[in-house]
């Protein structure tokens, strides 16, 4: 399996996004039990008496054996798997600058994800943000719509435009009021809005959650720097990829604290998510793409 960085030109190597998804997907599959993602299934919804001469396939014989009455499953009307892919496109998520690494994790995520609910007949749909929605496409399971949104992943892997803010929190509360069907949300950040109003951000996952949407967030981040800030000790000037400010810098003079910091939020995120029964997927890109999504894969199938 491939390691990363996978850029642009290793997309181009393979022939385009589309072939390499599809190619990922299939080795995906391979050993599953059975598939990590299907449609919601026939959800029962209420008993009503049985009229004579209609089928008996839906009787319910356990409440006949407790009764002695004829009942009926009711079913809400079977539909397949609705998801939504939501990927963050501020300018924080293409560092590494070298690789557009987080990006990169990102897109090559989303697009096998389209590719493995297509092959379930799944619709599916794409939205990017910064600090407002850029692209929302409908929600479909034809071929020629994945086509689309591959196409749009593929788009983002050009060179960025600069200082891209991100509103995490305000986008996706505009995006639960949008999503009016009870679907799949899986969300690719590395949730770098305002951490220290963090509730705000917590309070939008539990938005979607409260929607009663199943939500997988993909945490999306460069460990070694992001958290451990496993840089040199000699002097830096730090740019925020989103507003351009500069400040110069000894990393060991500030490495602890800053550690406590994002670690503290890293831990309040995970924590909230666990609360609000969302899965949390840390995405470290420097493990490589295929062995975390594969990883979670594996274990999804196991849970169904």
């Amino acid at each position: 399996m491939s390691k990363f960085p996978l850029d642009l030109a290793k997309v181009r190597e393979f022939g385009n996004l589309d072939f390499l998804a599809r190619q990922l997907v299939e080795g995906f599959i391979t050993g599953l039990h059975k598939s990590p993602f299907h449609g919601f299934s026939v959800e029962f919804a209420e008993h009503r008496l049985y009229n004579t001469g209609e089928t008996t396939r839906h009787m319910d014989w356990k409440v006949f054996a407790k009764t002695d009455r004829l009942f009926v499953k009711r079913y809400e009307e079977e539909t397949n798997l609705r998801c939504h892919l939501l990927l963050d496109t501020s300018s924080s998520m293409y560092y590494p600058e070298e690789t557009y690494g987080k990006m990169t994790f990102s897109i090559m995520a989303a697009a096998s994800l389209a590719h493995l609910l297509q092959r379930q007949k799944d619709a599916v749909s794409l939205a990017t943000f910064s600090d407002q929605i850029e692209i929302q496409t409908q929600v479909k399971s034809t071929p020629s719509h994945i086509h689309k949104i591959l196409l749009e992943l593929e788009g983002l892997l050009q060179k960025p435009r600069p200082l891209r803010k991100t509103s995490v929190a305000e986008v996706i509360h505009l995006l639960a009021e949008k999503i009016h069907k009870r679907s799949l949300v899986i969300l690719f950040s590395d949730m770098f809005d305002d951490l220290e109003h963090s509730e705000q951000l917590f309070s939008a996952l539990q938005h979607l959650r409260h929607n009663l949407h199943e939500v997988l967030l993909f945490h999306v981040t460069d460990r070694r720097t992001e958290e451990q800030f496993a840089f040199e000790d000699r002097p830096y000037e730090f740019i925020d990829l989103e507003t351009g400010e500069k400040v110069k810098v000894q990393p060991n003079q500030v490495r602890e604290q800053y550690q406590q910091f994002v670690q503290r939020f890293y831990q309040d995120l995970k924590l909230k998510c666990g609360q609000y029964k969302i899965d949390f997927i840390e995405a470290d890109i420097a493990q490589g793409f295929d062995p975390i999504l594969t990883a979670y894969l594996v274990k999804r199938s196991k849970m169904k």
